[in-house]
């Protein structure tokens, strides 16, 4: 059956392609949406992107017909038109009426309703506006394109398998075990920190136990060619080690050179920024497998912002990226240099244009080569602002994002709607891809306590 999807303006600024998601079905657009979208085109952030393009696609459309009477879009039957409804403004409740754009919005779904025979379907990620438009018996939903089906239900990157006891002596003797693929839930999963059974995924990290004696155990990676084999880790790098067996899944992945892509997933204290800052500087200051480390951050503030900051670029930078200069002081306190010499701070190597911290502002349109990119709190992105960071991945780099999805400051998004679950789960399984979740807290007993009782 034929639909009638009216659009808000949230969507629209959250993906400019959602007008090609609704198939063969109409897709309305009502006129104080585009005054909305006016509002935020001369923005230099990526709303005000999305902003200017809608404008410059609907002008585009005006070529293939009336925009009023509507225009066909895609290769399904669809069309897109711009609506009006401002005459039923007067239907809304006493307390809805004037000219808040949100209400005159809901006036076009209720003229819609009253025009024509398909059925209206209100989509806007305003949850309030969802409930307004319930009450005035509109349906409505959010916009779920490029949602994740539940965050509980996020890929974790680690599963958990019995063999033999042969199948384990084998894999210490060689480095290596092939594992058959087993049907979902197969096998007794303690704890239930990792997934039984299913298909194993490339580059998925994979705990054999014994089936006869659960104490004889190994920690493995699945390859594309269907073995397990042994990680590689050092004992430890810039003076910390791996405290757990996530993170030493995590290690394994930021060292490899052939995994281009790796994301880390985990609660507050787990260990993914310092984990990942360590491999940095590990593979690109003492290794030299890359150029050059790059660690960035969204900038979002918690809580109330304190308003525009003093000084240059660098100064403003300072306190979105102080967490960052925490970590990196940390590994640079007692390590030396290839000299012999204490290294005096991140200060030295950012003179030695062996380490940058840049904000994700100035990323667009670059293309960074044989680097170690690392982008902390990447939760905080959309999956259009994800895929364009990982565009820019020249030949030779490597990205880490790492993030929280519980911990979200941007409002337009969610655990299900931001970047980072929405990357975990389309490199499922890909070559160039690993993805591991970090469970234990392992910054502190209290710090651990709180993130599991707060």
């Amino acid at each position: 059956m034929d639909k009638n999807f009216v659009l808000d303006t949230n969507v629209l600024l959250h993906d400019p392609q959602a007008i090609n998601a609704f198939d063969e079905h109409t897709v309305n657009i009502p006129i104080t949406v585009i005054e909305e979208i006016d509002r935020f085109k001369k923005g230099l952030d990526e709303t005000g992107r999305n902003a200017r393009q809608i404008s410059r696609f609907l002008d585009s459309l005006r070529e293939s017909g009336d925009l009023k009477k509507g225009i066909p879009i895609g290769e399904k039957g669809g069309k897109i038109r711009v609506v009006f409804g401002s005459e039923f403004v007067d239907m809304l409740p006493k307390e809805l009426v004037g000219e808040k754009a949100d209400n005159r919005i809901l006036a076009v779904c209720l003229a819609l309703q009253e025009r024509e025979k398909p059925p209206v379907i209100f989509v806007t990620k305003d949850t309030n506006l969802r409930i307004k438009a319930n009450v005035l018996g509109i349906n409505a939903e959010d916009y779920e394109r490029g949602h994740v089906v539940s965050i509980d239900e996020l890929y974790s990157g680690n599963t958990k398998r019995f063999v033999s006891a042969e199948a384990i002596e084998s894999f210490f003797k060689v480095g290596s075990a092939r594992v058959e693929q087993q049907p979902p839930d197969a096998g007794d999963v303690e704890g239930g920190d990792f997934t039984s059974g299913g298909t194993l995924y490339s580059n998925e990290y994979v705990h054999l136990v014994s089936e006869v004696d659960p104490q004889q155990n190994a920690l493995g990676r699945h390859t594309k060619d269907g073995e397990v084999v042994a990680l590689q880790i050092p004992k430890d790098i810039w003076g910390i080690h791996p405290r757990n067996r996530e993170q030493r899944f995590a290690m394994d992945a930021l060292l490899n050179p052939d995994i281009s892509l790796v994301t880390l997933v985990g609660q507050a204290g787990t260990g993914k920024t310092l984990i990942a800052i360590a491999a940095g500087l590990q593979m690109s200051v003492e290794e030299q497998v890359y150029k050059r480390l790059l660690v960035s951050r969204p900038i979002f503030p918690m809580g109330r912002d304190i308003g525009f900051l003093p000084g240059d670029v660098q100064e403003k930078l300072r306190p979105w990226m102080q967490p960052v200069f925490d970590n990196v002081e940390f590994l640079f306190s007692g390590v030396e240099g290839r000299d012999g010499k204490k290294h005096r701070g991140y200060e030295e190597l950012i003179e030695m244009d062996m380490l940058a911290l840049e904000p994700l502002t100035y990323i667009r349109g670059r293309s960074i080569p044989y680097q170690y990119i690392i982008v902390d709190e990447a939760q905080n992105l959309t999956p259009h602002e994800i895929k364009t960071i990982i565009t820019r991945a020249g030949e030779g780099a490597k990205i880490v994002l790492t993030g929280d999805p519980y911990q979200i400051d941007n409002p337009y998004i969610d655990s299900t709607s931001n970047g980072l679950s929405y990357c975990v789960e389309r490199f499922k399984g890909q070559e160039v891809a690993a993805h591991v979740t970090l469970i234990r807290g392992e910054r502190s007993s209290l710090a651990e306590l709180a993130a599991e009782l707060l």
